[in-house]
């Protein structure tokens, strides 16, 4: 799959921002998802506005992470928190079930559940 094209195929930025929110709103909502909710701030504003910023770029939108804070550098920003296997899984169920509900297209489901997958891992540190 073309990177270029994922941003289109994802929605655009309503389809990216609506993802981040459903993302947010099952890790406010649910209690298995308790310890990685608690990495983040109580008002998670902020949180969702960085990760729609960082998700437009990396899927081919508009870089408005890198120009507004450079590279993202995630496994840096992230090693303040410890971050081992249930809050990554944590971390993924939330964004699995935000997939579900905001991606209709198979191909662009099982693609960014594979990505996702993959950097979740990759900011383990514990």
């Amino acid at each position: 799959m073309a990177i270029i094209d994922l941003y289109n195929r994802m929605g655009g930025e309503e389809g990216v921002r609506r993802l981040i929110d459903v993302f947010y709103d099952h890790m406010d909502a649910l209690p298995e998802a308790r310890l990685v909710r608690a990495l983040h701030p109580p008002d998670l504003a902020e949180s969702r506005a960085k990760l729609f910023m960082f998700l437009s770029g990396w899927s081919g939108g508009p870089n408005l992470y890198i120009e507004k804070y450079g590279h993202p550098r995630l496994r840096m920003r992230h090693m303040p928190f410890s971050i081992g296997e249930v809050e990554r899984d944590q971390w993924m169920l939330c964004m699995r079930k935000a997939l579900d509900e905001c991606i209709r297209d198979e191909e662009v489901k099982a693609f960014l559940d594979e990505r996702f997958s993959h950097i979740a891992d990759f900011m383990r540190n514990q």
